[in-house]
């Protein structure tokens, strides 16, 4: 956004003023906390960084939870994160800035989407953890085996306590990367997944060279649950029975789909970074939730059974447990250096994988708690813009305090982190999913996307599809929380923790609500705040391409006044490329004669510019907001057009002037201010699809 000084003349027919004079006019930029826009392979690779990553530590963590069936279960729980995924496109589809909270709210109330926060909460704290810890376990354990070549008999590192110093590093790190912006996060997720892609098709050929040579056999689908796998019931008839294997069933399936389902984290995270996506925004989420799945069925559900069936039993969860993929080039056929060499270019793109769910756990976190934000529920001193970078700094800070302590009380012990991971996946599904099942009764109005299966019974809908899937994350939930005591009380007393917090934090608000009613007329209050967007301003520049951001060739200007007057705006947003033209978008505020300008954006400048961000949300396309303060609204409008060398002028109706009244100031003031004959400009006026005037200058 761009504000001007007070330019001269209030009366309508202006006169105009020295382009030198405007051209020395200083100006107030000021930006938004997030427009920028990624595309669909960034977004993919930054949910790839979680989902995909767990493919490092998942087959370790679940069969010694259950036994060799893991493998059968990780690929069943990738395959169904498909239908969970079709759950979260839907509610996309509603609300840009979506997720769990915000769709539970709408259809469920604030008291529950307070405790689904929570829960998902602590299902991002524990992301970060147990990705930077598992990716000092890989890199200390690639060290012990290099020193074990060089005839070390002792470990040379000891794995627990150098994991814990790596993954303090690792999250430093993204927390810098996150406090400068979603950009410069997605594009390292965007690298790291391209590096991932390379080493999955080079172990791919390994393997399948590996069991050409030794022969080809499928994992023995076998139970064998451990006493930690079976939680509370341990000590039960049932789990006895479970232990002996003197039966399975139903609840013994349940029990391993809850050990296999953190595979499935980072789901959410798809729904929080929805709203970066460029247009067009729901086609594109859909590629990447295409792309998410496929990746996710070669890389993690694939190499679970290429590490069962070809490291040998007696290691493979033994020593192997917490580095499965080390294990497995370690056991290729080939030369000793080569599978030594291929077992370093494994453990180098596992750190990165690992510490791009770290980056994941960063935005997806950041992203639940704007949203509580937005609300009123979280205390409004964490919504402020970062100062050069416009992130919302402080809820960074707070989510990495929260994994700094995680990692510390941890002890790198990874078994123990995915233990306790489960509580905030499986059940943020469990609220999302009947959230929106809920909601296919309670709002019935026509969506972009729907999930499959749904029968009309006369004028009904009944969503056959949500509810199966609803089913199926329920009844895993409700095991887990007898089979998964770690999960169950670290997980409950974490909710219990947010709960407060966001609680003790509404009621502070609420009194800080009650003293802003008694602001002076005219004065922004709380809660008014808390609906409208935060915006940062930086003064002393001059109005040019350059300082307001702009760095395409091409630029349009919208001249907005209304947030309820925007169809020109609309019109604009829905048919320019943005690939190739800026928009830039300008409101005057009219100061009367000598007027002083005070830089501080009045209530009604805060609500249009807050509903042009959420329409470029909606749409997916960026654009630069522009406030110019000046004594003649159609002489700024001109210049402005003028010294940003714009191609289209893009204006509304207005509630003054006739269509064609404007027209016609704006052409008096641009042929005085106009020499070049050369530059010729198009103003458009748009009152609706069907009223339009375009006048060539």
């Amino acid at each position: 956004m761009l504000c001007l000084p007070a330019m001269q003349n209030s009366q309508p027919n202006p006169t105009p003023v020295p382009t030198e004079a405007a051209r020395s006019v200083k100006v107030v930029v000021v930006t938004t906390v997030m427009l920028s826009f990624i595309s669909f392979w960034r977004a993919a690779s930054i949910v790839l960084a979680d989902l995909a990553s767990t493919a490092y530590y998942i087959g370790g963590i679940t069969e010694s939870a259950i036994g060799t069936a893991a493998p059968y279960f990780i690929l069943a729980v990738m395959m169904f994160a498909y239908a969970v995924r079709a759950v979260y496109i839907e509610s996309c589809s509603m609300f840009t800035r979506g997720g769990v909270y915000r769709v539970v709210r709408s259809s469920l109330g604030p008291n529950l989407a307070k405790v689904s926060v929570s829960a998902l909460m602590f299902d991002y704290v524990l992301t970060g953890p147990i990705s930077s810890v598992s990716a000092g376990q890989y890199l200390s354990g690639l060290i012990n085996s290099f020193a074990k070549q060089f005839g070390w008999s002792n470990e040379l590192l000891p794995p627990d306590i150098i994991s814990v110093v790596i993954a303090i590093c690792i999250t430093l790190f993204f927390w810098w990367e996150n406090t400068k912006g979603i950009e410069e996060s997605s594009e390292k997720a965007l690298r790291i997944m391209q590096i991932t892609t390379v080493m999955i098709a080079v172990m791919l050929v390994w393997a399948g060279l590996t069991l050409a040579t030794r022969g080809f056999k499928w994992p023995v689908f076998d139970f064998n649950f451990s006493e930690e796998s079976l939680g509370f019931i341990h000590g039960w008839e049932i789990g006895k029975k479970l232990l002996t294997g003197e039966t399975i069933g139903l609840i013994g399936i349940l029990i391993a789909l809850g050990h296999s389902m953190l595979a499935m984290s980072g789901e959410e995270s798809l729904a929080q970074v929805y709203r970066e996506i460029e247009a067009p925004k729901l086609q594109n989420l859909k590629r990447a939730g295409f792309i998410i799945w496929a990746f996710s069925i070669v890389f993690t559900a694939g190499f679970s059974f290429l590490a069962v069936m070809i490291i040998p039993d007696s290691v493979r969860v033994s020593i192997f447990k917490d580095n499965l993929l080390s294990g497995l080039a370690l056991n290729l056929i080939g030369p000793e250096w080569a599978t030594y060499a291929l077992n370093a270019f494994v453990v180098i793109v596992g750190v990165l994988i690992l510490s791009g769910a770290v980056n994941t756990s960063f935005i997806g976190a950041n992203g639940v708690l704007n949203r509580v934000a937005e609300d009123g529920i979280l205390a409004d001193w964490f919504r402020k813009p970062h100062p050069t970078y416009g992130t919302t700094f402080r809820m960074i800070n707070l989510i990495t305090a929260f994994q700094l302590i995680t990692i510390l009380l941890s002890r790198g012990n990874v078994i123990l982190l995915g233990e306790a991971y489960a509580f905030g996946v499986i059940w943020s599904f469990v609220f999302n999913a009947f959230a929106m099942l809920a909601l296919r009764f309670k709002d019935t109005s026509k969506r972009r996307y729907k999930v499959p299966l749904n029968i009309h019974i006369g004028k009904v809908e009944f969503p056959v599809g949500i509810a199966l899937i609803f089913i199926v994350l329920l009844a895993v939930a409700i095991v887990n929380l007898f089979t998964k005591s770690i999960a169950t009380v670290a997980g409950i007393l974490f909710t219990l923790f947010f709960m407060i917090l966001f609680n003790v934090s509404e009621r502070l608000n609420a009194r800080q609500k009650e003293q802003a009613k008694k602001n002076p007329r005219g004065a922004i209050s709380l809660e008014d705040l808390e609906k409208l967007e935060k915006f940062n301003q930086e003064s002393g520049l001059k109005i040019t391409p350059e300082s307001i951001g702009s760095e395409k060739k091409s630029r349009v200007l919208v001249a907005v006044k209304d947030p309820k007057n925007l169809e020109h705006f609309d019109k604009a947003i829905d048919t320019i490329d943005t690939d190739k033209t800026d928009i830039i978008v300008m409101t005057v505020r009219v100061l009367e004669d000598e007027q002083p300008f005070n830089p501080e954006m009045t209530r009604q400048e805060r609500e249009l510019f807050t509903e042009i961000v959420n329409i470029a949300e909606d749409v997916g396309k960026p654009v630069i907001p522009l406030l110019v303060p000046s004594y003649n609204a159609f002489f700024s409008i001109v210049n402005s057009a003028k010294e940003l060398g714009v191609t289209d002028v893009y204006l509304g109706e207005s509630e003054r002037f006739s269509m064609e009244t404007e027209l016609e100031q704006l052409a008096m003031i641009w042929g005085y201010e106009q020499r070049d004959a050369d530059k010729k400009i198009m103003f458009r006026v748009i009152a609706d699809d069907k009223a339009k005037i375009e006048v060539e200058l």
